[in-house]
Order: structure tokens, then C-alpha cells, then sequence
């Protein structure tokens, strides 16, 4: 008997729950090793290796197509990548797929240009009891 499809808090079926990356040569193939790569039919990947010459328009159009995929359940994307389509990041509203900012071998984790973790800290810090009084 076979399983039904998990369906996502929005409400769309998806029959597998990828993790899509956009990030630097080392950081992805790290990735790949690990087993996150995936190649459809279509011969679409999960991922995009960013380096020196690849131009921001191929980024904002990686982040708008793994954004909108249904199978897409994470993206993780460097920070300084992040950076480059920061308008993007922070206009993106949807909860799935979830995005994840990492840091480099090159360029280290700055939680100050974090926007999902900025969002957090606001969430937080607008409640009145904090996380200390809830207890």
C-alpha cells in the first residue's frame, strides 16, 4: 500500500522534500558529497555554483526557480551570495521552502546581515513576556 503524498503548510502536494543550495564551488560539492544533489528529468539541478564570473542575474533567477519549486523544501545559500540578492531575501514571505543562510569557507557567518534571523529577533522581541517569562 502506498503512502500519500505529505502535503506542505501551503497547502500543495509534494511527493519529495528536497534541499536546493546556492553557494561556492567547495560549499556545494561538500554538499553533493553528503547526498543533497538532485537531477530531474528535465536535467534541472537543486544547486548553483557561484563563482567570480557568474553573474547576479543567474543567482536572482536560481533563488526565483528554487523558491517556486514544488519538491524545494530548504535552500540554503551562502551569506555572501545572500548579500548580492538581499532585496530578494528579504521580500520572500513564503514558509516553505525555508531559507537558510550559511556561512563559507571564504566568508564567515555575520548574524547581523541575517534577515530570517533579524524576522526572529523581532518576533521575539515584540512579545512582552520574552522567552524568559513564559516559563
Amino acid at each position: 500500500m502506498a503512502a500519500a503524498p505529505a502535503t506542505s503548510v501551503q497547502g500543495t502536494a509534494r511527493t519529495s522534500s528536497l534541499i536546493a543550495i546556492i553557494a561556492d564551488e567547495d560549499t556545494v560539492t561538500g554538499f553533493l558529497l553528503a547526498g543533497v544533489g538532485n537531477v530531474d528529468l528535465r536535467r534541472k539541478t537543486n544547486y548553483l555554483i557561484v563563482d567570480s564570473k557568474t553573474p547576479v542575474k543567474a543567482i536572482e533567477d536560481a533563488f526565483k526557480e528554487f523558491t517556486t519549486r514544488d519538491d524545494i523544501a530548504v535552500l540554503l545559500i551562502s551569506q555572501y551570495i545572500a548579500n548580492m540578492i538581499r532585496f530578494l531575501i528579504d521580500s520572500y514571505k513564503k514558509p516553505l521552502p525555508a531559507i537558510l543562510e550559511i556561512p563559507s569557507k571564504d566568508h564567515p557567518y555575520d548574524p547581523t546581515h541575517d534577515s530570517i534571523l533579524s524576522r526572529v529577533k523581532h518576533m521575539f522581541s515584540s512579545d512582552p513576556a520574552g522567552p524568559i517569562g513564559r516559563g
